[in-house]
């Protein structure tokens, strides 16, 4: 008899959970704790949330013996990243009603709030729910936010292909209908009225599922980060299908050597009318083969290495009937944002705004918030998300231009944007400190004043202008994508960080580990002898990252 594996406390919870119900709604009745139940707060990621505390007062709560500050953070489902002018108004209302206040575009197309509590959280979902959003899946052991290249002025078939981000995010949603029960107050089912759920049963996937489609020239997704990665190949005018990437991810975990950062294998190319089929098996292979003992190593790009490319390829061919055609030849050249006002073929105008670490707020004297809300106010523009964290107003008749540029000239955000230096406009950061539970380090609220420093030792070596990419992370999960950046920086503990370097700038290859554990003069001194040496022996035309990797600094 083959030997019993030990099932996982997350394995168990899953299995057990009624279709994501668990005790979810009792523990939502407990007014006595801020918290949830313990298997309550891992099934509440499937529904788009996770718990949180204020970690900058947890010493000042427990001296006073009084519980932590709990809250929970919720997340939106936004395939593609595109929402309407009425969403982004609710949205805001929703901000300042019920959380922090602050709109964080998050690194995958979407947003996300923060510092909601336990008795806000239905009032909050109800709220989006009315203007049809919802947070399902944004979390969990299950496929979330698909994200697709983001600016409609890169290509004239920019529709058709963002589309799909929309369709495969339908295909791949779980057929449980907990969510309407607990949150939007839905009947609840009869257990034989329970839809089947044939995609993810009652043990859902081993860890979260991402997925990506980008348009070349542009990798404005970092589309080799992802479990899949779509990438769409356009002949003759007209969307033929996508060459398909497998395996891209890149959490690691300090001191165990078995995880790593990977990007995706090219498996090859399959026609868009049977593209649909084969995410859906790529799927289901990870479903059946991933691995259920230890989480650590339970992303696909493990399970693709462990079983090996040929394997996982041959079993998604035989699942879904078809074989995949040699790949199609395409490029990235660009990875950044285009921002300012761009044009696309049918005449329309979007406007790419610099929104720092994707945080949307009023402060310092720059009301972004506001300004945005104002242009919302006009219904005269839609709102797309980038992946760098950045906003696109987006979908502007001609004759709209002049109004919404009037806005973004009165709270400075036209200036705004065209001011920012191009590192900061290359720079994204995690939330970390003080919410995420997993921060080692600070990300977001550190970044920017690193930068402050970062910018005068470029500008004495003559590189002011050159767009290097740099991304920091409170702890090594790699939320920010730090390992696929020229400079990477990952949190270890509070004020030191892994300095990685040698990424290229269109994101085919990741970056190595050049120092450890360093704090920000260790950091700003190390910079400041590379930017020298890049300054004088560059070739032309290169960038930071591809001149680290030649002259062979990095183990």
């Amino acid at each position: 008899m083959a030997e019993q594996k030990k099932e996982t406390l997350a394995e168990k919870v899953k299995r057990l959970s009624r279709g994501l119900r668990g005790s979810l709604s009792d523990s939502l009745k407990d007014e006595h704790t801020g918290s949830l139940r313990s298997d309550d707060q891992l099934l509440l990621k499937f529904h788009g949330m996770y718990q949180q505390d204020d970690r900058d007062r947890r010493e000042e709560r427990a001296a006073k013996k009084l519980e932590r500050l709990y809250s929970f953070m919720i997340r939106l489902r936004i395939p593609g990243g595109m929402i309407g002018p009425v969403h982004w108004e609710a949205l805001h209302n929703v901000a300042g009603e019920n959380s922090t206040g602050t709109i964080k575009i998050t690194t995958r197309q979407t947003v996300q709030l923060h510092g909601i509590l336990k008795s806000k959280i239905k009032p909050t979902i109800k709220a989006f729910d009315s203007v049809f959003l919802d947070s399902i899946a944004a979390c969990g052991d299950v496929n979330r936010n698909v994200t697709c290249t983001s600016n409609p002025a890169t290509s004239p078939l920019h529709k058709e292909v963002f589309g799909y981000a929309g369709e495969i995010s339908r295909s791949l949603l779980p057929k449980t209908r907990a969510y309407y029960e607990i949150w939007l107050d839905e009947n609840l089912l009869a257990e034989k009225e329970e839809p089947e759920d044939p995609l993810y049963k009652d043990v859902y996937l081993p860890r979260k599922f991402k997925i990506a489609i980008a348009i070349p020239p542009y990798n404005d997704v970092d589309l080799f980060t992802n479990d899949i990665g779509l990438i769409a190949i356009i002949e003759n005018g007209q969307l033929m299908g996508f060459n398909v990437a497998v395996g891209g991810g890149l959490g690691t975990t300090h001191g165990n050597a078995d995880t790593y950062p990977r990007v995706g294998t090219v498996f090859g190319y399959i026609p868009k009318k049977d593209i649909l089929k084969v995410v859906y098996e790529i799927v289901t292979v990870q479903r059946d083969f991933g691995n259920r003992e230890d989480r650590k190593l339970s992303r696909l790009k493990y399970t693709l290495d462990r079983l090996g490319v040929e394997f996982y390829k041959r079993e998604v061919e035989k699942r879904v009937g078809i074989s995949f055609e040699p790949a199609k030849e395409y490029q990235f050249t660009q990875r950044s944002d285009d921002f300012g006002w761009k044009q696309d073929v049918a005449g329309n105008w979007h406007y790419t705004l610099f929104v720092e670490n994707g945080r949307v707020c009023d402060e310092h004297g720059y009301n972004l918030k506001t300004a945005l809300l104002e242009v919302s106010k006009t219904r005269r523009a839609t709102f797309r998300f980038t992946c760098n964290q950045n906003l696109i107003l987006s979908d502007i008749f001609p004759k709209d231009k002049d109004l919404i540029e009037s806005i973004l000239v009165k709270f400075g955000v036209h200036r705004k944007t065209g001011e920012i230096s191009p590192i900061r406009k290359n720079s994204i950061a995690c939330v970390a400190l003080s919410t995420c539970s997993l921060a080692l380090a600070e990300g977001q609220r550190y970044l920017p004043s690193l930068i402050d420093k970062i910018e005068p030792i470029l500008s004495k070596h003559g590189l002011a202008e050159e767009p290097v990419s740099i991304r920091m992370t409170g702890c090594p999960n790699g939320c920010a994508r730090p390992y696929i950046s020229e400079i990477g920086l990952v949190g270890t503990s509070y004020g030191k960080y892994n300095l990685h370097l040698g990424a290229d700038a269109e994101g085919y290859r990741l970056n190595k580990k050049y120092k450890d554990d360093l704090d920000e003069a260790a950091i700003l001194n190390e910079l400041d002898g590379l930017f020298g040496r890049f300054s004088k022996e560059r070739n032309t035309k290169e960038s930071f990252g591809d001149y680290i990797n030649r002259i062979g600094i990095l183990n």
